[in-house]
């Protein structure tokens, strides 16, 4: 499972960062932003890419999410987005991904309650997305944000069912919103389960704790992995070095069978 792991880390912040991510051997998810993508970054991409696969790591992206649903009932919403998720696309197919994380754009307040506007709405958007996603062998994963239980990203995804759409699984936003059991969730997703976020909190909120430094029951979640059948990325999504080498340690504590050490 360590060859799986990866760590988050925000495109903005690459030069500053590389040396730790390559000197640590360190296999990144590149978050990137709106702005990132309107930005002459093809030279840095390449640079990028170049000292990755340099390295034997490979890697992940996190696609733009502010103002940006695909499930979103304004035309123009859809189209802004579907806009930025291709960039994000021809973004991750220059560094060599595998994978690209998108939000799904679902929150039931907004909708109130009508999930199945938003998937009908969704089902329009992903399909051309998809074809150009096979085209470059990269999997797209959805991710839980504000999810209470996971029926409406089940229903989409396997509705949609492409083997290049599956789900991402946030630990850190199901502590928060999340009303159903860790493994029941998990159970939930079935095969399509391609990446996992890590990180902790206290459910008040989303404050990218190490794992285990929090209240969320990571030795529960480690077991749960040991015995699924599927072969899942999980990126750490820790905000500092810091607090990225903490979570990296207990990552790999539990990983070999062991439990964590807290923080004093």
């Amino acid at each position: 499972m360590i060859d799986r792991l990866h760590v988050h880390l925000p495109f903005r912040f690459v030069d500053r960062y590389l040396p730790f991510i390559l000197g640590h051997r360190l296999q990144p998810e590149v978050a990137f932003l709106a702005d990132d993508l309107d930005r002459p970054i093809d030279s840095s991409l390449q640079q990028l890419a170049h000292a990755l696969s340099g390295a034997g790591l490979s890697t992940i992206v996190h696609a733009p999410f502010m103002d940006l649903n695909p499930g979103a009932l304004d035309p123009l919403v859809r189209d802004v987005s579907l806009f930025r998720y291709q960039q994000t696309l021809d973004v991750a197919a220059t560094l060599g991904a595998s994978l690209v994380v998108f939000h799904p754009g679902y929150d039931r307040w907004r909708y109130a309650g009508q999930r199945r506007l938003w998937i009908e709405q969704s089902l329009k958007f992903w399909p051309p997305l998809l074809k150009r996603a096979e085209q470059l062998k990269i999997r797209m994963a959805l991710e839980n944000i504000f999810e209470e239980e996971p029926t409406s990203l089940v229903d989409l995804v396997s509705e949609v069912d492409s083997d290049w759409l599956g789900h991402c699984f946030d630990t850190g936003h199901w502590n928060l919103f999340g009303k159903i059991a860790l493994t029941e969730w998990l159970t939930a997703l079935g095969p399509r389960l391609f990446h996992l976020h890590l990180h902790d909190n206290f459910g008040d909120r989303d404050a990218h704790l190490p794992i285990g430094e929090g209240e969320i029951d990571f030795p529960l979640l480690f077991d749960w992995l040991s015995r699924y059948p599927g072969h899942p990325t999980l990126t750490l999504e820790a905000h500092s070095p810091e607090l990225l080498l903490r979570s990296l340690s207990a990552a790999v504590d539990l990983i070999s069978g062991g439990t964590p050490k807290r923080q004093p």
